[in-house]
């Protein structure tokens, strides 16, 4: 059986905040799927055509089957390697989810649309088109934050320090062995912090970052940080292009 891959992955990493902030930004600019227009031939449910269009419009769809670009010859009129189409029909009694939208790949099939009783139909149309976060979050493919590692210097308060962060009511104890004059970088909570503070402990911020990443689905965890860098290289060249004319 295969690994079930996470939604949301940590790692730390030696950078400034700058660079972290403006990799936080291109995660917003990387080319994801999302349903643009979307056709009713028939809507019998009890929501309205807009409802249920702005429903379908916030499911997330796989990018896998289609290698996007941001800038695709078809200049935004829709090709084969920017867009893709689906046809979604259903009679009730039913409640209709994600996964009835046939020819898009759903990460997560059990979203609901909207109910369906007896007799009840629903048939639409939908083309979903590349786009990027900044234009609309619907094409968001997750969330990228980051924190300042802490440094601490434990001196002869080694015992004090592994008790408060054993105490921690957030979990953030690192799983660190706590020694005497020694010099740790921890991830550890405001509320530890606080404590830490409290008893004189001397807290620095340290050169390392911590960095969380949470898909949408749209992507799997561990490619977004690096499209994120790949946007943000792009972006770069495309400014010392500018500058150098």
């Amino acid at each position: 059986m295969a690994k079930e891959k996470s939604i949301k992955i940590k790692f730390r990493l030696k950078t400034d905040e700058s660079l972290a902030n403006a990799i936080r930004r291109s995660v917003n600019e990387i080319p994801t799927l999302a349903v643009d227009e979307v056709e009713f031939f028939k809507n019998d449910s009890a929501l309205h055509d807009e409802m249920v269009a702005h429903r379908i419009g916030l499911i997330p769809l796989k990018n896998e089957k289609l290698k996007l670009s941001r800038n695709c010859s078809c200049k935004g009129e829709g090709c084969s390697k920017c867009e893709t189409k689906s046809k979604l029909v259903k009679k009730g009694p039913a409640v209709v989810y994600s996964q009835d939208m046939s020819g898009f790949d759903v990460p997560y099939h059990n979203i609901p649309i909207t109910i369906l009783d007896k007799d009840q139909e629903l048939e639409v149309s939908a083309v979903a088109k590349m786009g990027l976060g900044i234009e609309h979050v619907k094409h968001s493919p997750g969330a990228l934050f980051y924190k300042n590692l802490k440094e601490i210097k434990t001196g002869s308060n080694g015992k004090l320090i592994a008790e408060i962060l054993s105490n921690c009511p957030n979990k953030c104890d690192n799983g660190e062995k706590i020694e005497n004059n020694k010099s740790y970088v921890l991830n550890i909570c405001d509320a530890c912090e606080e404590s830490l503070e409290k008893n004189e402990i001397k807290i620095s911020d340290s050169d390392e970052l911590m960095f969380s990443v949470e898909t949408f689905g749209q992507m799997d965890t561990e490619d977004i940080f690096p499209e994120a860098v790949e946007v943000l290289k792009e972006n770069l060249e495309m400014v010392s292009k500018e500058l150098k004319k």
